[in-house]
């Protein structure tokens, strides 16, 4: 399970600012589940950006949509005439779903909307690829919807690094460089200047390093849904 929380409004407004075609996409799944992104979430969005852009004088096109999975290739691929609609795509899925749709529509910038909290696994018995490392706050709007948190063998903020050639890591061939794969996704999408742009330290206390995190989405209360709507 994936569990994730909404990015403050004035984020978002920020990084939709040049664009004037917005789809927001939600996910119908774990985000679903913990009120971060689910459609009722994604029509609450298109609702708040609306009204913020009225009170500006700001002319934009809002469209919602919800998958029932980001993260899967099938349920992303069905997305494909709204995302051409678009200028961008606001993802309201957790970091795999946002690099999801990123690898699935060349061309189209795709930013997170979601801060991914954390990763949760029932032990299913399949071998999965790690894409985001659920930090707590997301920087995918920076990297071309690559996290550098994972996808770089040393979590740098700023790369590459001296041991990256020809585009793979110095900690295995095997391994693509996250960096390399950072300057070619925002090359592709006429934004290679945001690559060599100088990101300060993170401040790692919303990811994992301080121990177990917990995160309280009021389990008693979709359980009280549940009852009233039976």
């Amino acid at each position: 399970m994936i569990i994730g929380e909404k990015k403050p409004l004035d984020e978002i407004l920020e990084m939709i600012s040049e664009y004037k075609k917005v789809l927001i996409a939600g996910c119908g799944t774990c985000v679903t589940i913990s009120y971060a992104g689910g459609e009722k979430e994604a029509a609450e969005l298109a609702s708040a950006i609306k009204m913020a852009d009225k009170k500006a004088g700001v002319k934009r096109e809002i469209r919602e949509l919800t998958p029932l999975r980001q993260c899967e290739v099938e349920y992303v691929r069905e997305m494909e005439d709204q995302v051409k609609w678009s200028d961008v795509v606001l993802s309201l899925a957790c970091g795999v779903g946002v690099q999801t749709m990123a690898d699935q529509f060349s061309g189209k910038r795709v930013l997170p909307g979601v801060n991914t909290m954390m990763l949760g696994s029932h032990g299913a018995d399949r071998v999965f690829k790690e894409y985001c490392g659920a930090c707590g706050d997301c920087i995918l709007d920076e990297t071309g919807g690559i996290c550098p948190i994972v996808r770089c063998s040393k979590s740098m903020l700023n790369g590459p690094c001296g041991g990256s050639s020809n585009g793979k890591c110095e900690v295995s061939p095997e391994i693509e460089c996250g960096w390399q794969l950072i300057y070619d996704k925002l090359k592709e999408l006429k934004k290679a200047e945001e690559w060599d742009v100088n990101r300060p330290p993170k401040d790692w206390r919303s990811s994992w390093h301080g121990g177990p995190r917990i995160v309280n989405k009021e389990s008693g209360k979709r359980k009280a849904e549940s009852e009233e709507r039976e």
